[in-house]
């Protein structure tokens, strides 16, 4: 993907906002034809209306019906970022399955069903980017987030699994694990936690979306041929 290319159609899920967001503008400034996914249709209205040449489709990432049925609206498929995630943390000990499945369906299960609504298309075309967004949480585990650490170190396994199977047909499928970024899910920690992770990061400041944006329009680029089943960290040094 770049700007003398064939345009490539780029599906970001989990993109009304934060790092989806930043995720599509980057994308269509590098000259994709950016869809943007999630499960708010006002919200996917306004941020579609601001990235030119943009649509939006609704998709409940936990549903195997909204998900088939997204994927049927929009057609083919380039680039697909894997990005909506959920969180519902709690202690294992009193950790509802529930809340367990919920994060699981949608964080991992959801995921891996929108890689299989495009991996006829793509392997059709012989060309393809899947880019799955962990989390630094997915190496280094975090107490109170047991589903969440799982759901976003098994993306990091499927990440590796899948780029096997399908890298004859010169599709790439890549993981970024973002670290501390600065978006609406971080924006409800309390100061002092916000300070204690500060004191851990090496270069001293949080991440910002589009810092995780750089990293995904890179992986989906043509420059980024050569590179699959790799973790990209982008954590200011928060993990090594």
């Amino acid at each position: 993907m770049d700007q003398t290319g064939p345009t490539r159609t780029a599906f970001v899920t989990g993109a009304s906002r934060g790092i989806g967001l930043a995720c599509a503008h980057a994308l269509a400034s590098a000259g994709a034809r950016v869809i943007l996914a999630a499960r708010d249709a006002a919200k996917l209205e306004a941020a579609s209306a601001a990235i030119p040449g943009s649509s939006w489709v609704t998709l409940d990432m936990s549903s195997q019906e909204s998900i088939k049925e997204a994927f049927t609206k929009v057609g083919p498929v380039d680039i697909l970022v894997n990005n909506a995630a959920v969180t519902k943390d709690g202690l294992a000990l009193r950790m509802k399955k529930d809340d367990w499945d919920a994060v699981l369906s949608t964080n991992l299960t959801g995921a891996f069903l929108a890689i299989q609504q495009v991996l006829h298309g793509m392997m059709k075309e012989r060309w393809g980017r899947i880019i799955n967004i962990s989390s630094i949480v997915g190496e280094t585990g975090n107490p109170g987030q047991a589903n969440y650490v799982a759901s976003k170190a098994g993306l990091i396994g499927l990440t590796k699994s899948l780029a096997q199977e399908i890298a004859s047909r010169n599709i790439t499928v890549n993981a970024i694990a973002p670290g501390f970024i600065d978006t609406d899910m971080t924006a409800a920690l309390s100061d002092q936690l916000k300070q204690n992770m500060l004191a851990h990061i090496p270069l001293k400041r949080f991440g910002k979306p589009e810092d995780v944006a750089a990293a995904v329009k890179f992986l989906a680029s043509e420059e980024a041929g050569y590179i699959t089943g790799a973790v990209l960290n982008v954590n200011g040094g928060m993990y090594m």
